[in-house]
């Protein structure tokens, strides 16, 4: 069975069945809801997977690199600054619409308008495009959105998706409504709601949500630490 752990805001792990480690966005030192810092995951760590640069999905990625020596699979930009800045080089770099057949399963880069800058040292140099991650592991297919608008490419993904990813907050991404409409789209079994609560701006109710979703799919609403496995 695969694991997906959600670590708070926009933070996930992935364990495949062959105990491959993933972590998508990782913001734990400075998360209000993360209840694991980077440390946890200094034992082993074999992928990063960064859907943009803004500080709440990039702030440990560097270090974490750095200490594990984890493959980074990123967009085309953030994997450049990665290698010149950083002196990375285990790292992929992607654009929109590309996919990539790694040794765990395949990556698509998907669209999510939304910003585009990099909060890193020394990547001022460096805009990037925002996506979100389209996986392939073992039998299901797993969407994590990243901070994304309500888009019409959504409907690209239809019945196409086992579990989707969606950020709810508002303000910055998506809202409840937007989120549902586009779960109403994509057709998912199963939608994980996420990028909300962390602060005032982007306060919501996952219940609210799943009022808007359910019964066309089950939303399965994580706390920080919780565990889905899947196929």
């Amino acid at each position: 069975m695969n694991q997906l752990i959600f670590h708070g805001h926009a933070t996930f792990e992935i364990v495949t069945a062959d105990r491959t480690r993933l972590l998508v966005d990782p913001f734990l030192t400075n998360n209000p809801q993360a209840t694991v810092g980077p440390e946890h995951f200094h034992d082993q760590l074999d992928y990063v997977l960064l859907t943009h640069g803004h500080f709440d999905h990039v702030e440990d990625a560097w270090s974490l690199l750095e200490k594990t020596g984890a493959m980074l699979i990123s967009s085309v930009e953030i994997s450049a600054y990665a290698g010149t800045v950083l002196g990375h080089e285990r790292a992929h770099g992607m654009s929109i619409g590309g996919g990539y057949e790694f040794p765990f399963g395949h990556v698509k880069m998907t669209s999510a308008p939304h910003g585009g800058r990099l909060d890193a040292e020394g990547g001022e140099g460096y805009t990037c495009t925002p996506g979100g991650f389209l996986l392939r592991l073992g039998e299901s297919q797993l969407y994590i959105a990243g901070d994304t608008a309500l888009t019409l490419d959504m409907q690209l993904l239809e019945n196409k998706v086992d579990i989707a990813v969606l950020p709810i907050g508002d303000n910055f991404t998506m809202g409840p409504e937007d989120a549902a409409h586009a779960a109403r789209m994509i057709k998912p079994r199963t939608v994980i709601p996420c990028h909300y609560g962390s602060w005032p701006e982007i306060e919501q109710d996952p219940e609210y949500f799943r009022s808007l979703v359910e019964p066309r799919s089950d939303v399965l609403v994580m706390s920080p630490g919780d565990t889905h496995e899947f196929k």
